[in-house]
């Protein structure tokens, strides 16, 4: 399937602020572009991009004083499936695990595995470990929190959301996390774009977050916020928790005055072109 996607950001600064901004759809599915993401500011500034150390793409500029808005739009092809699901995936021992994954187990800005060590293991030690351990993690956080948009806030951290069991999408990422990083499962934040393909439509177009933990030699993708296999996932970026991969990050005060998403699928309108 096609999808369309991208965004209409607008702030106010009060003088000019230099900005990165993490939107850009990640480099993994640069070979699924059909229409190359084409990125409008008003007013006009030179923006340019360059890679973090999480591989993430990053476009850096100076926002004037004043109302500012930066605009993409592109096209990416999308196999249709929804998340796999690989019950029989095995945990691997901390000692065998590669490298690079060990960052991932340890606590983060908003994933304090000390304070949730001892709730983890409570809550998880009996449970068949891998997939199965998991999917009781995400089950439990799904079901621990309820999810609102005026629930947003953004100093809520993993043990927050466990105590205050309201939040959106990143709280329960964060709080998943947490608890996988506390059985020694390594996870990972990640957020992107996420239409309503083939649920009811609830609130169309999200900008979302969700987890990828590493079970079986691979990163796997699970939600606990939706909790079900989607279709169309479209990674923008992957870092520790929300403070590696903000959607902004303004060295400078700002007022967000819009945000606007758009994700859906246009594979009629293309075929009917």
């Amino acid at each position: 399937m096609l999808i369309r996607y991208g965004y209409d950001i607008t702030v106010n600064c009060q003088q000019a602020t230099p900005m990165v901004c993490l939107m850009a759809v990640h480099d993994d599915r640069a070979k699924d572009i059909r229409s190359p993401e084409v990125v409008v500011t008003n007013p006009h500034v030179q923006t340019r991009t360059y890679r973090d150390l999480f591989g993430n793409i990053c476009r850096r500029f100076l926002a004037p004083a004043g109302d500012f808005s930066i605009w993409s739009d592109g096209t990416i092809e999308d196999d249709g499936i929804c998340d796999p699901i690989r019950s029989e995936a095995k945990e691997i021992p901390v000692a065998d695990l590669p490298d690079g994954c060990l960052l991932y187990l340890m606590g983060s800005r908003y994933c304090e595995t000390d304070r949730l060590s001892q709730i983890a293991w409570d809550l998880f030690q009996n449970v068949s470990p891998g997939w199965a351990r998991v999917q009781a993690i995400c089950d439990f956080v799904h079901q621990h929190i309820a999810f609102g948009y005026q629930n947003a806030r953004a100093t809520r951290t993993a043990l927050d959301a466990y105590q205050e069991r309201v939040g959106v999408c990143r709280d329960y990422a964060h709080l998943a996390i947490a608890l996988c990083r506390c059985m020694n499962i390594p996870a990972r934040y990640v957020n992107g774009y996420l239409g309503d393909i083939g649920v009811p439509i609830v609130d169309p177009a999200d900008f979302s977050a969700w987890i990828e933990v590493f079970l079986d030699g691979r990163w796997m993708v699970f939600d606990p916020r939706n909790n079900v296999p989607r279709i169309g996932r479209i990674v923008v970026a992957r870092g520790r928790d929300a403070a590696d991969i903000p959607l902004i990050n303004s060295f400078g005060p700002h007022v967000m005055k819009s945000f606007r998403v758009w994700t859906y699928d246009i594979t009629e309108l293309a075929v009917e072109a």
